[in-house]
């Protein structure tokens, strides 16, 4: 016979298990419940004063333990890592703060709005794909580039006339090399000539 779930039991499994957003077919597994029964207490949890936020269609995460905003950027369009300007800032190369959790993915280009902040992501080439890590931090964790291929991305949209040069980089700290090889991925020579005036 079928249990109504209740919610302070949902979210204490959630957290003891580590899972801070999730899909439809994955509580199905974790509560071990049909898809009707997973779908109408999602539904009805993702109400404004229910225990869920709904990120998309079908990813949800807990209201009331929101995961980072870098989570949900790895959750919302998968594969995705965290890149660009978003990255750039967080290092300290550029000084601007950014409006935009901005990543680099393999698929189409998209958009989502969550909480009113934009989570965008950008298509570069399978073969650009690399230059990234898995960061861990108490329970959270998530994909991001390194600076320097959050830069190389980055530049590599300058040259395809899609974003503007900044002119006030601070790359003191970044590894050539680095930014050398991660560009020869891209197999740009706009892009080589940028970067190749940029490290003058």
């Amino acid at each position: 016979m079928y249990t109504l779930l209740k919610p302070l039991e949902v979210r204490q499994k959630l957290l003891k298990i580590g899972v801070r957003v999730f899909a439809t077919f994955d509580f199905v597994r974790i509560f071990d419940l049909s898809d009707t029964k997973a779908k109408y207490f999602l539904e009805n949890q993702s109400k404004s004063d229910g225990l869920l936020m709904r990120l998309k269609r079908g990813l949800y995460c807990l209201r009331t333990d929101l995961p980072s905003n870098e989570e949900i950027a790895n959750s919302l369009y998968k594969p995705s890592y965290l890149s660009f300007e978003y990255v750039l800032s967080s290092f300290g190369v550029i000084p601007e703060a950014t409006y935009s959790v901005t990543n680099a993915t393999t698929k189409s280009t998209r958009e989502f709005i969550v909480n009113d902040l934009s989570y965008s992501y950008l298509t570069i080439k399978r073969e650009a794909y690399i230059g990234f890590g898995l960061i861990k931090e108490n329970d959270k964790s998530y994909l991001i580039a390194e600076p320097e291929k959050a830069l190389v991305d980055y530049l590599y949209f300058v040259s395809l006339n899609l974003k503007s040069l900044n002119d006030r980089f601070d790359l003191s700290n970044l590894n050539n090399d680095k930014i050398f090889l991660y560009a020869s991925k891209f197999k740009r020579k706009k892009l080589d000539i940028i970067i190749n005036n940029l490290l003058k």
